[in-house]
């Protein structure tokens, strides 16, 4: 049982639940082993403090502090709630989808409004 190297830690975290291991090899297109992810090395993503999260939202999602979007983040127990207006209604699940790609986050909720 392996893993790909360009796999989600989601997607490493239910190969090592549905096939109950404790260590997953990480390999390359090769099949060559890059390393080995352990149980504890996905629970510490999943440990990360709420304002860690917050602020990797901002940069990685939102690109604050550089381009302000208007909207609001905020994270608390893993949950990330995105508040403000969204001009384009079609980016709400993509923005959506950002958020719950970030770690640490465990559920994303969208409060917005109509500009």
């Amino acid at each position: 049982m392996t893993v790909h190297a360009d796999a989600t830690l989601a997607e490493a975290a239910r190969i090592m639940a549905k096939r109950r291991v404790k260590h997953l090899p990480v390999v390359n297109d090769l099949g060559m082993l890059e390393g080995v992810v352990s149980r504890s090395d996905l629970l510490k993503v999943f440990l990360r403090p709420d304002a860690e999260i917050e602020e990797d939202i901002r940069r990685s999602v939102l690109g604050e502090p550089a381009a302000p979007t208007g909207l609001d983040i905020s994270v608390r127990e893993g949950v990330a709630t995105v508040r403000g207006v969204l001009a384009d209604r079609s980016l709400v699940p993509l923005t959506a989808r950002a958020v719950r790609a970030v770690e640490g986050v465990v559920d994303v909720r969208m409060d917005l409004g109509a500009p």
